[in-house]
């Protein structure tokens, strides 16, 4: 388990029967997380500012206290909107913080100009993570309602390293081959199900190792590192870490679980990652 405790501005205070409730940067949101099957000890909704009701085909907000529409949380020496959206989500997956130390610190160390492509690439946070150690980042997510997202992010970070586009992933990657255009470090975080911008369909249990073989063909001669993540349940770290294995080599693969700790004590379970790191 890797844990991600390098954040100062963020908390998870208290978590039971289905629930998490959040400190982000002092407003307090209570969430559902079905990773949360223990009971908890106190009445979370009492303390939280705003919680998330699961409806039937979404859910809906509600707020015991008046709250910004969106406010900005720091990470280190980043800055991110937060703002609570469809689905229960902010803008942020917290957790992530433990890949961005693990990245930055790969390409701080690379000593050379480095190409990163990140993929399904949501708000950003790994974009700008790596664009403010000097990478240069192409930033591709099929929603541009998220695309807007990042860019917003990475205004207030005064990035402008990144190039951003919204496309069909494996459309994209298509393209680049095509083009002849290579990246030393890919990020992918693919969902479960989805559908891009012209209604391709994707289900990661049937299309995901393809789609890693297809990366493949745009990685650089002296590649860095390849990087998958995945909410999905059943997907185990082991599973990551034979696929990266089956189709980049077997040396030099890790593969955990990453996770939040709580002021329980507890640590919060929030997915699995693997990654590929080459000694060049």
């Amino acid at each position: 388990m890797r844990v991600a405790n390098s954040w100062k501005e963020y908390r998870v205070i208290a978590t039971g029967d289905g629930e998490k409730l959040e400190d982000w940067a002092g407003v307090k949101l209570l969430r559902p997380d079905p990773q949360v099957v223990w009971h908890k000890k106190n009445d979370l909704m009492k303390e939280a500012d705003a919680y998330y009701e699961k409806r039937e085909g979404g859910g809906l907000w509600h707020f015991n206290r008046k709250i910004p529409e969106q406010w900005t949380i720091n990470w280190k020496d980043l800055k991110f909107i937060v703002k609570p959206m469809g689905f229960k989500h902010t803008g942020i997956f917290p957790e992530q913080a433990t890949n961005w130390d693990l990245m930055r610190d790969l390409v701080k160390n690379a000593h050379k100009e480095v190409k990163v492509l990140n993929l399904f690439a949501y708000t950003g946070g790994a974009s700008i993570a790596l664009a403010s150690v000097g990478a240069t980042v192409t930033h591709v997510d099929a929603s541009k309602g998220m695309v807007e997202r990042a860019k917003e992010n990475a205004k207030l970070n005064n990035i402008s390293n990144i190039r951003f586009i919204v496309d069909d992933c494996a459309k994209f990657i298509e393209r680049e081959i095509r083009r002849g255009n290579t990246y030393d470090c890919i990020i992918m975080d693919p969902p479960s199900y989805g559908r891009g911008p012209s209604g391709e369909m994707w289900k990661l249990e049937e299309n995901l190792a393809d789609f890693v073989e297809l990366c493949k063909k745009v990685l650089s001669k002296k590649p860095l590192f390849v990087l998958i993540n995945s909410y999905t349940t059943g997907l185990q770290p082991t599973v990551i870490a034979n696929l990266l294995k089956s189709v980049f080599g077997l040396d030099n693969v890790e593969a955990d679980e990453i996770g939040l700790p709580t002021e329980e004590g507890l640590i919060l379970p929030c997915g699995a990652t693997g990654v590929k790191i080459w000694k060049n």
